[in-house]
């Protein structure tokens, strides 16, 4: 059975209830089930895509990037979701890399595609023009013949490419199935109900947006209200008139909220909980929303985990105050040393996940696969230790960690001091070669404070950390370089390091 009929029963069930919001239209259960069956019949009549084919969404969160993703299931298709943040040719390389057969484009994102790729059709996700059709032109045309083949939950449904920092992105392979368990693991994280109604404002070209409680309140029969795009104004609104339960915040979006205006000000009292998905989320963050009486449970996972593989719960958001959390109801966790060994509690270890929610591997990939995943295992390239009730904590990245004569240096430990000082605004901490200890942690800063130099910013690791984890260097920059995703490029800030001189020793 493909995900596509958890609607179809919820409109057996509550017909008239709504399933999704958006600022244009309410749509039922009955309607919304309406949708993905006319949908999945454009897609294999109208537009004669079979079983395997891939199809692309570019455009900000809409009702009609969850209709193609259900008829998609149905259709036994694979959906691939856009970053809209990137450039035209990187849309190009995905767009050829997953060989989409058709792209469902939104008006404002009609010019990323400057050149045409050949065999790729594209279609209006919300407008039609001369030469090009519309999704609803499209399900207008649809008869009613019954579809020659429907997909399961073995089927690829979601093919979400990886940012990363470096290199090219990769295409994380998700099946059907893999959104059941996800679903089920994200229920369980929130005590998720049919009563739960969530407020999406995260991208949904994430899984992060899509399946840590939009896909998750759907499948239980809730109802989710779509933002287009994250604004902290519209958000502290939506919360206060709308009264939702639930809701997905980043660290950049909290911080955003917190520095409104409104925000003192907005009745949050809706919320039973705030969930963060981030590897290291700073903890001035998460006590502000504590303030106001809002529990935050912090969540891990990756693109590979569809994300939900560790979290913690409503009851822990304040006795595990900075764990990540404890392995999902339906994934099992092993921390590991260079030598796949277990490590012991209180040791820190790669963080391994196997599940029925994680990716089968990359698509057209096997290499990358092969490494990343193995023996069943999803390589996450994330240390963490467990404590002795079974409560992990975060630590940083395989590839950032620094060896400083022979010592490990955990970088995000280092960041977390950076970012209690008063007038840093962004942190970023690389390795450098060392002459004496092989290699030295340096510390790349930007403020908001003109008066900051770098003395000010090694002061704050007195007494705070040991003597070899305080950086050897401190630079002041004006911005940290990012990607289109908004993560720090630390490739291009370790090459910045080297420019400005070796470290003292």
């Amino acid at each position: 059975m493909d995900i596509g009929r958890w609607i179809d029963r919820h409109a057996g069930f509550s017909p008239d209830k709504v399933a999704v919001r958006t600022l244009r239209e309410e749509i039922s259960y009955a309607g919304l089930a309406d949708r993905i069956d006319r949908a999945a019949r454009a897609l294999a009549g109208e537009l004669g895509l079979v079983r395997g084919d891939r199809i692309a969404y570019l455009g900000l969160n809409s009702a009609e990037q969850l209709v193609l993703t259900f008829a998609a299931a149905r259709a036994g298709l694979s959906i691939v979701p856009l970053n809209w943040r990137l450039a035209a040719p990187e849309h190009a390389f995905i767009l050829k890399d997953c060989e989409a057969k058709v792209l469902f484009i939104e008006q404002a994102f009609r010019d990323h595609l400057t050149d045409p790729i050949p065999g790729l059709r594209t279609v209006g996700s919300d407008f039609s023009s001369d030469g090009m059709p519309s999704l609803s032109d499209l399900m207008s045309a649809a008869g009613d013949a019954p579809l020659k083949t429907e997909g399961g939950h073995k089927d690829p449904l979601l093919l979400c490419y990886t940012s990363g920092t470096t290199g090219r992105p990769k295409g994380a392979v998700l099946t059907q199935d893999a959104i059941q368990y996800n679903a089920l693991n994200a229920q369980h994280m929130h005590d998720m109900t049919a009563a739960d109604h969530v407020l999406t404002v995260l991208p949904m070209f994430h899984v992060g947006g899509l399946n840590i409680q939009t896909t998750p309140v759907l499948h239980c029969g809730g109802t989710v209200t779509l933002h287009a795009r994250f604004d902290p104004a519209a958000t502290l609104k939506a919360i206060e008139t709308l009264r939702p339960t639930l809701t997905v915040q980043v660290p950049a979006t909290m911080e955003a909220m917190i520095r409104h205006p409104d925000w003192q000000a907005t009745d949050l009292s809706s919320l039973r909980v705030v969930a963060t998905g981030s590897t290291d989320v700073p903890t001035a963050l998460i006590e502000a929303f504590h303030a106001r009486d809002l529990p935050v449970i912090q969540v891990y996972g990756s693109t590979e985990t569809a994300p939900v593989a560790v979290y913690q719960r409503s009851d822990d958001a304040r006795t595990r105050f900075g764990s990540i959390g404890r392995a999902g109801l339906h994934t099992e966790i092993r921390l590991v040393d260079s030598d796949d060994k277990d490590v012991p509690d209180g040791e820190p270890g790669e963080i391994l996940v196997r599940g029925r929610h994680v990716a089968t591997g990359y698509w057209n990939d096997a290499e990358q696969t092969a490494t990343a995943f193995r023996d069943g295992w999803f390589r996450s390239g994330d240390i963490a230790h467990r404590d002795k009730d079974g409560w992990l904590w975060f630590r940083d990245r395989v590839k950032n960690v620094i060896i400083s004569g022979g010592e490990n240096i955990y970088p995000a430990e280092i960041e977390r001091v950076l970012r209690e000082v008063p007038g840093i605004v962004e942190v970023a901490v690389v390795g450098r070669p060392d002459a004496r200890w092989g290699a030295a942690p340096v510390a790349v800063v930007a403020c908001d404070d003109p008066g900051m130099t770098p003395a000010c910013v090694a002061a704050a690791f007195e007494g705070r950390l040991a003597r070899y984890k305080h950086p050897k260097d401190v630079f002041i920059v004006e911005a940290l370089p990012r990607n289109a995703m908004g993560k720090v490029k630390l490739d291009t800030v370790r090459e910045l390091v080297g420019e400005l001189g070796p470290a003292a020793s």
